[in-house]
């Protein structure tokens, strides 16, 4: 009976709350909530990173984000626009090392977490699904705060106010202004 109860009180709370998450503390970094579908804390040392793909044929997500390690000692970050993948690491790094500590079984390729809707028809390990929302990326005052970068780790720099999406493929951060 407990369990039954449980099970209605799940069903009743993942029909009626709707919210954000916050990664990392229950403050993050953007001053209006209103857009956000996810942020991160605003500790200013971390970033995210993104998956591994070591074959990506199967990809046709628009807005996909990948550390490409199809050729491990030429890997880049590459976002898929909907047409090609672009580039944007600029130059390439070997992560041969990094691919060795991850697991040798395959995961279920079916799997996803979506956040943002109750379903979502797009490829990917997260999905964020939301007409009106988006996640806002860790934000850093420099990419030299983070220690120990992983291969595929991003962020923004906001250095007083001049904003950049730093990506690092493991041997070198690249920047994108806007």
């Amino acid at each position: 009976m407990k369990k039954i109860l449980l099970f209605f009180l799940f069903i009743f709370l993942i029909n009626t709350v709707s919210a954000q998450v916050i990664f990392g503390d229950n403050v993050g970094t953007a001053a209006n909530k209103t857009s956000v579908l996810m942020e991160f804390s605003n500790a200013g040392n971390r970033g995210i990173i993104l998956p591994y793909i070591t074959d990506k044929t199967g990809l046709t997500t628009p807005g996909s984000i990948i550390l490409n390690a199809t050729t491990p000692t030429a890997a880049k970050v590459e976002y898929y626009n909907g047409t090609t993948w672009v580039d944007l690491s600029v130059q390439t790094a070997n992560v041969s090392a990094f691919l060795g500590i991850q697991p040798a079984a395959k995961e279920n390729a079916n799997a996803k977490m979506i956040i943002g809707s109750a379903t979502s028809t797009a490829d990917g390990i997260l999905v964020l699904e939301s007409a009106n929302k988006a996640m806002v990326l860790p934000v850093v005052s420099s990419y030299q705060d983070i220690v120990n970068p992983a291969p595929g780790m991003m962020a923004l720099v906001n250095n007083g106010g001049i904003k950049t999406l730093a990506v690092y493929n493991g041997n070198q951060w690249s920047f994108w202004n806007y």
